[in-house]
């Protein structure tokens, strides 16, 4: 399959359904009883705290309806019927623009860390990821989307298993492709914390991604694909970046 996808939103990586079965979890109740800010808009979004909580449907010719009910950037729920197709329809995340996506080289970094929470429904076609964008933000030349999924269910990325990558105990099979590089983890992390910068210089040793590029966005959220046509909720209840 391929697909295109506006610079202005948050994209998702390809996806394809795979024949292997994941493990069934149950959501995490949301811990966001009263939200202050609530928004069915495919294209709807809450500034807070220096983040970004963004509906972000990004493939509206094919999606069905979200909902985002959201109390901080780091306690929020979405609530997201998809039909039982195998395309990425939607990517609900909470965000965090370095520069105003204008982006900073990474050699100004001494750390880039992050602490996530989050679980998806455990039915239907999904991955909870990290969705990481360098040297821009989008669809552009030299652009690369880097992602890191803790949680997996029925989804495999674009492109090839290249390698393995190793960090705080989790094991990652490395895919890539032209542009795009996943991090997939082979057991589900439904939090924990990721050395971002530690993954980005590993990727550069080996050639994956230019050397010293622009850290523009570093998002957290989940890619539907589908809900089997019933209405099913992710859940975030942590969330942090760190750039010093």
């Amino acid at each position: 399959m391929t697909r295109t996808r506006p610079a202005v939103l948050l994209a998702a990586s390809l996806l394809l359904l795979t024949t292997t079965a994941g493990t069934t979890v149950s959501a995490a109740s949301t811990t966001c009883a009263d939200p202050v800010f609530t928004t069915s808009d495919p294209n709807g979004g809450w500034s807070v705290g220096g983040y970004y909580v963004h509906n972000n449907m990004w493939n509206q010719a094919e999606a069905g309806p979200q909902t985002l009910y959201a109390c901080s950037h780091d306690d929020w729920y979405v609530e997201s019927t998809q039909p039982g197709t195998t395309s990425v329809k939607t990517y609900p995340n909470v965000h965090k623009d370095i520069n105003d996506l204008d982006g900073a080289p990474l050699s100004d970094y001494s750390t880039i860390t992050s602490t996530f929470a989050g679980r998806g429904p455990g039915t239907g076609i999904y991955n909870v990821a990290y969705d990481i964008w360098l040297n821009g933000v989008g669809q552009g030349p030299g652009v690369t989307e880097l992602m890191v999924w803790t949680e997996n269910h029925h989804q495999v990325p674009a492109g090839d298993v290249v390698t393995t990558y190793t960090a705080g105990g989790v094991t990652y099979d490395v895919w890539h492709d032209d542009g795009y590089l996943a991090f997939v983890a082979r057991s589900t992390q439904f939090s924990g914390s990721i050395d971002i910068k530690a993954m980005i210089d590993w990727a550069v040793g080996r050639g994956y991604v230019p050397p010293d590029p622009t850290v523009n966005q570093i998002g957290y959220g989940i890619e539907f694909c589908s809900t089997n046509g019933a209405p099913a909720r992710f859940t975030v209840t942590g969330f942090s970046v760190t750039m010093t």
